[in-house]
């Protein structure tokens, strides 16, 4: 067939490239092992934190839950956070207690000046939050200018791999429609360049890490 179109040329040379294959130039390069220095575990929340503040996110260490409430307490009155979405119920009675007013309702999310959410897990060797539909909705996680995120300290692994790997155990063929992994504020340069915060999502990113110890005592 003659191809007539940059498509079809483009297409047709990923199927010659399948049929015939190039043997691999270095067959002697081990891709499996991890290229790394290994954290250990007691470093993981130091990671975290100088990763995710690299990126701009805002953490805060808890050692009790009591500092959890304080702390979220002092940000929702310094920032003004009038409207608030939060859909998971150990988060919505925390800020019920606070006396905030808790939107639930996805479709009102854009109205709210921050969103409350869970994570699934934080990848301390990238600062990363790993986030899922279960904890914020598809829309959560970008449509509230501020996203605060509370988590303990028992959901830190060290990297991605260790990530895809608690999700998968922990979901099996039920995974949520969406997972996303979110390393500190929106933020996108392609506008000449410039660097702008906010541009696809929230301008402040929080993180709120609660010591294992204070939820297991």
């Amino acid at each position: 067939m003659k191809e007539t179109t940059s498509k079809e040329k483009v297409l047709k040379n990923i199927r010659d490239a399948l049929v015939d294959r190039m043997p691999a130039p270095f067959v002697d390069v081990d891709v499996e092992s991890n290229i790394y220095n290994t954290t250990g575990e007691d470093f993981l929340e130091e990671s975290f934190a100088k990763a995710f503040i690299q990126a701009n996110g805002k953490f805060v260490f808890c050692q009790e839950v009591e500092d959890l409430a304080e702390n979220l307490k002092t940000l929702i009155k310094k920032a003004g956070l009038k409207k608030i979405y939060c859909r998971e119920d150990y988060l919505v009675s925390l800020l019920a207690a606070l006396g905030s007013d808790i939107e639930h309702d996805h479709e009102k999310v854009f109205s709210c000046h921050a969103a409350v959410t869970g994570c699934e897990v934080l990848i301390a060797r990238h600062g990363t939050i790993v986030c899922s539909s279960n904890n914020a909705g598809r829309k959560g996680m970008v449509a509230a200018p501020i996203h605060v995120v509370i988590a303990t300290s028992h959901q830190l692994v060290e990297s991605i791999a260790d990530a895809m790997q608690y999700v998968n155990e922990k979901y099996g063929k039920d995974k949520p429609s969406l997972i996303s992994f979110l390393t500190g504020p929106s933020r996108t340069a392609d506008i000449e360049k410039t660097l702008v915060h906010g541009a696809h999502g929230p301008k402040e990113v929080y993180l709120f890490l609660l010591d294992v110890g204070a939820t297991e005592s």
